[in-house]
């Protein structure tokens, strides 16, 4: 907790305290109550015995060794009952004894002792609660910031391990083109200038404009069909409202990425279909392919580190924002991702 908050917290304690003081002396004006005390010795010895208390309860959570917090807290007590009946002795016989106009003998009785130990224990009950409350604090904001940057590094880490994958299997891409000597090359190193620079500067931030995403979405695509015969294998639809939109980067490609690596291509068109819909209050994404006629592919589509990983930065990115659902059938694998923005 910052400083002047700890502060403003011991501001608000002492107007309470100084207010029913106040009270306490507004309800027993005209009943021969003196409020002399209350307004002059009451506030210094009250000041005293809170703070020393509360001090004292910090080396509660300071110390790892608890047996010398305790004996503070045995000597504050042991010192701060007389030390208090002292002080108010001192008051009285030197202050104010020239306040009151019947000058009675001054004598320590036990009310005063038992007005002490009742005064004591209740700022020592206080000073404990505040104490308390500004540590509860302390360490709600400390596993707050401790959660954070978890995330955040669990997030970077998920990144790192996205970023080489996608960008082995497009060199692959390009690899193949020129050795098989392609026109299709030069238009694919362009493609890939583009992921590249997207990857670089755009994809290291925690969010990105929703438009950047479709253009890398786009550029893969196309990056993909190079390689394919059939030039509407592919169908991609975009539908709304893209403007000022932003999502996590690189959190559809897998999908789309999944859908070339395990689909078939021995299909009519279209054999992938990426729909992207963008409403007011949400984003829908659904990627369809045809599957390979043996089980090991499908098995890897469905399960592995990629979709883990995809579930995982779900999970830290948008927690009860999002709906993720994935269904196959013997010939179709079909993935469904739902955003609340």
């Amino acid at each position: 907790m910052k400083k002047s908050y700890k502060i403003l917290i011991h501001i608000a304690f002492w107007i309470y305290m100084f207010n029913q003081i106040l009270l306490a002396i507004a309800t027993m004006s005209g009943k021969g109550y003196d409020p002399f005390e209350e307004v002059t010795i009451y506030p210094v010895t009250s000041l005293i015995t809170f703070y020393s208390f509360y001090f004292t309860y910090g080396l509660f959570f300071t110390k790892k060794n608890k047996l010398f917090p305790i004996l503070m807290l045995v000597a504050a007590i042991a010192i701060l009952i007389p030390l208090r009946v002292g002080l108010e002795y001192l008051f009285w016989k030197y202050i104010g004894y020239t306040h009151i106009k019947s000058r009675e003998p001054l004598e320590i009785g036990s009310s005063w002792w038992f007005n002490s130990i009742r005064l004591v224990t209740i700022y020592g009950i206080y000073a404990l609660l505040i104490q308390l409350a500004i540590g509860w604090f302390d360490t709600q904001k400390l596993r707050t910031e401790l959660m954070l940057e978890k995330q955040s590094g669990e997030l970077a880490l998920l990144r790192s391990q996205i970023n080489p994958h996608f960008l082995f299997n497009t060199l692959n891409n390009i690899y193949s083109l020129v050795y098989k000597k392609s026109e299709d090359a030069p238009e694919a190193v362009m493609k890939m200038s583009s992921i590249m620079r997207y990857m670089l500067y755009d994809a290291t931030t925690d969010h990105v404009l929703l438009e950047k995403e479709i253009e890398y979405l786009k550029s893969f695509i196309e990056l993909e069909k190079l390689r394919i015969r059939h030039k509407d294998f592919v169908e991609l639809n975009i539908s709304g409202n893209v403007e000022g939109r932003t999502i996590a980067p690189m959190l559809l490609i897998p999908f789309v990425e999944n859908a070339f690596k395990h689909g078939s291509r021995n299909v009519t068109s279209p054999g992938i279909r990426v729909d992207l819909s963008i409403g007011s209050q949400e984003i829908r994404f659904e990627v369809s392919n045809h599957l390979r006629k043996n089980p090991t592919a499908a098995k890897d589509q469905l399960g592995g580190i990629g979709l883990n990983n995809i579930r995982r930065r779900l999970n830290l990115l948008y927690p009860g924002k999002h709906q993720l659902e994935i269904n196959t059938n013997e010939d179709l694998y079909n993935v469904q991702l739902i955003l609340w923005i």
